[in-house]
């Protein structure tokens, strides 16, 4: 009994003599002991939910590394891809700038080409008002494809459709043809012989005394001078053309594109 009021002693607990008291400390222990338990439950089930929550929380980590891995892949992918893009824009800017150069100088060009038409469309006017002066207001004169056309009948040259050879009658107008070339040294003359019934051989040889009337009667320069027979359709005569040296005026463009 001594021994067992001791022990109680040590452990705090201290059992007075008499059932009745020994059993309502008795309850009170269990009572302590159901609390304790439900407590151990509480924090069991509040221990399992940290644990699920740490799974799942490792879960989500995992799953975001793996993103974030991703995601640095894709930024090396797109970075690679950005230098190759840059290194396909540079070649093409380089290649775009010699286009662009290259239709520059070109435009250059044409311009030179076109200026140059220009002061030759200008040369004509002062042609047509120079030829008016010199060969009367009865010559019969247009302008046409950039060249000044005389034109000039069979009867007054040969004196009939199918003659060759020139007659008096012609000299007046060669004279003033020969005139002109004279006063425009720049400009070439071609000789048309015109035929409307297709018989170019007499269209022909009637150009062809025409420019040797010119060269050995009136000295024009047979280098500026070219003859030739063609179909007139509905007109036949001689058309002398008054026109630019197109070679030279071809070697004139073809320096300027070389400046």
């Amino acid at each position: 009994m001594t021994r067992t009021l001791l022990v109680l002693f040590t452990t705090g607990i201290l059992l007075p003599t008499g059932n009745g008291v020994f059993a309502q400390r008795r309850s009170d222990l269990l009572a302590q002991i159901d609390t304790l338990n439900r407590k151990i439950t509480e924090m069991q089930a509040e221990i399992n939910t940290a644990q699920q929550k740490e799974k799942a929380s490792r879960a989500e980590a995992e799953a975001y590394e793996t993103q974030v891995s991703e995601l640095k892949d894709a930024n090396a992918t797109l970075l690679k891809n950005l230098g190759s893009f840059a290194q396909v824009s540079n070649k093409n800017t380089e290649a775009l700038n010699q286009a662009l150069s290259s239709l520059e100088a070109r435009e250059s060009e044409l311009r030179q080409i076109m200026e140059t038409l220009s002061r030759n469309d200008s040369s004509l006017i002062a042609l047509l008002t120079d030829a008016k002066k010199t060969l009367g207001p009865d010559a019969q004169l247009k302008a046409a494809g950039g060249s000044l056309v005389i034109s000039a009948s069979l009867e007054q040259l040969f004196g009939s459709d199918t003659g060759t050879a020139l007659t008096e009658t012609s000299n007046p107008l060669l004279a003033g043809v020969a005139t002109l070339a004279a006063a425009h040294p720049q400009l070439g003359i071609t000789v048309e012989g015109l035929s409307m019934t297709g018989d170019l051989a007499t269209a022909t040889q009637q150009a062809a005394s025409v420019l040797s009337a010119l060269r050995d009667q009136h000295g024009v320069p047979v280098v500026r001078m070219g003859a030739r027979g063609r179909d007139g359709n509905f007109s036949e005569g001689v058309d002398i053309l008054l026109h630019p040296d197109y070679r030279a005026f071809y070697r004139e463009v073809k320096s300027e594109i070389k400046q």
